[in-house]
């Protein structure tokens, strides 16, 4: 069954039935464009939302250290690459339906159209030959009365007894004269007839059939095209499938990465300071009378602060090399790493050294090869390098060596029971404050904002508190003050008012 055989006389139908296929042709392909540039919006706003939240730099890097929020780091990580495979869903799509679907719908836009123009350029053809058949058996019929009506007047003349013999003879020329006329006209008109019955086959039986069944064909096609997108339409989703389920499973091996008791153990290898708790404050009897004062500051009541950990102003603008501006324990931990970085450096350059040697042996045993003295200055160079490694090392050694010996000093110290005073580990490169001296506050301050005292040596204010001022800013941007809680500490001095 076909178009041709079975729907010869519904062209209206046909014609109507394949608009609605481009048109469903156009529809699906706006359905796509929509879908990727919903995904284009989808991988650009999961895109934003990793870059707002992933960290960078300075503390953060720090924490990144920590399981918790190194797996946070990888979750997004893996959503960012998420988002990627939204985005080539949304590519393949564009280009691998829109534009191929594009591009097929204007062909067979075309095809389509001259097959219609061909199928009504038939049809007009038809319709002409029958208006000249029906001319034609117009005339026939005309000549054919007009011949009948001349041969009864030659008749009637014929049979007239008054009528001449020359009137006859016109009658009877003109009877003949019709006659033959209206016989030229029916063999025209038998000519047209059969013209227009061989046209009239070809057109039902041939070309038109041809017509409706390309037609058919082209609708038959694009029908498996559509299908064809429809399928695509999954297959690309599911073609990127793969990679979204490892980013998936990243995400679950990110979530299961994270051990609490790990991050436990690793802030305390960061930040363990070394110090031994202070001992207990002997009891100091005054029942048995009071001592006599020395000086004006030794009449005020005693007042036990905390002991803070030794700060020194001149180091907070600039680090030591040797890391003497940390506590011991990462202190020790800095000056290992520095030593093990170093050797691994001095071993760099022993093997480059040697390499250096053996290549000087065998220019001097080939010339041919190179001039031995050419390699001189890379050989000085690195034998000056390995002898600034190796007097590093040394130097930092050494630091090493006092750091271990200053933490063990620091410990003797606070089990003799004499917390109250700051010793230095390392002679005089610590700058230590004696607190548990009584001092007098030289002024009263008001807090303008609310500090976070993160760093040794500094305390926490918040906005509108009370401070004294127990030294004032030295030009280096920090003041020393007592809260009312006993805590005192470093704080910055842009961040206070002092009251006049």
């Amino acid at each position: 069954m076909d178009w041709g055989t079975d729907l010869w006389d519904q062209y209206d139908v046909i014609d109507k039935h394949t608009q609605s296929g481009l048109d469903l042709v156009e529809r699906y392909i706006k359905f796509v464009k929509e879908r990727t540039e919903i995904e284009q919006s989808y991988a650009k706003q999961l895109r934003s939302l990793t870059k707002k939240y992933t960290k960078r730099g300075g503390k953060e890097d720090q924490e990144c250290k920590f399981s918790n929020h190194a797996s946070f780091q990888d979750i997004l990580n893996e959503l960012n690459d998420y988002a990627g495979q939204r985005e080539v869903v949304a590519e393949t799509m564009m280009t691998g339906i829109c534009m191929e679907l594009t591009k097929y719908l204007q062909d067979l836009k075309y095809e389509r159209k001259t097959h219609l123009s061909d199928a009504k350029k038939a049809q007009q053809s038809l319709e002409i030959n029958l208006k000249q058949l029906e001319s034609t058996k117009k005339r026939f019929a005309k000549e054919w009365g007009e011949a009948e009506k001349a041969t009864q007047q030659a008749e009637k003349t014929e049979s007239d007894l008054n009528a001449t013999k020359m009137e006859v003879e016109k009658a009877k020329q003109h009877a003949h004269s019709r006659t033959h006329t209206a016989e030229e006209c029916r063999n025209d008109y038998a000519a047209q007839l059969q013209k227009y019955n061989k046209e009239q086959n070809h057109f039902y039986y041939t070309e038109i059939p041809q017509i409706f069944n390309s037609m058919q064909n082209l609708e038959e096609t694009r029908i498996r095209r559509l299908a064809d997108g429809y399928c695509q339409f999954s297959e690309m989703e599911k073609s990127v499938m793969p990679i979204i389920s490892k980013c998936l499973e990243g995400i679950s091996a990110a979530g299961g990465k994270t051990n609490g008791k790990q991050d436990s153990l690793l802030l305390i290898e960061q930040y363990k300071s070394g110090i031994v708790r202070p001992a207990d404050l002997e009891f100091e009897d005054y029942s048995h009378g009071i001592k006599p004062a020395t000086s004006e500051s030794s009449l005020l009541p005693q007042r036990v602060r905390p002991k803070l950990w030794p700060f020194s102003k001149k180091n907070k603008s600039l680090a030591a090399e040797d890391f003497s501006h940390l506590p011991p324990e990462q202190r020790k931990k800095k000056l290992q790493g520095k030593i093990e970085d170093l050797t691994r450096d001095l071993n760099k350059a022993m093997d480059q050294s040697e390499a250096l040697d053996k290549m000087k042996g065998v220019y001097e045993q080939n010339p041919q090869m190179g001039d031995p003295s050419s390699l001189e200055p890379q050989i000085t160079e690195t034998a000056h390098n390995l002898g600034r490694l190796r007097g590093e090392i040394v130097k930092y050694e050494t630091w090493l060596a006092e750091a271990v010996g200053g933490e063990e000093s620091s410990n003797a110290i606070n089990n003799n029971s004499q917390p109250s005073v700051l010793q230095s580990a390392r002679g005089n490169e610590y700058e230590f404050d004696e607190f548990d001296e009584v001092e007098t506050p030289i002024g009263q301050c008001s807090a303008l904002y609310t500090f976070d005292g993160n760093s040794e040596g500094t305390i926490s204010i918040i906005e509108g508190e009370q401070l004294s001022v127990m030294e004032d800013d030295k030009g280096d941007g920090w003041m020393r003050v007592l809260r009312a809680t006993g805590e005192e500490g470093y704080i910055p001095s842009s961040y206070v008012q002092v009251n006049q």
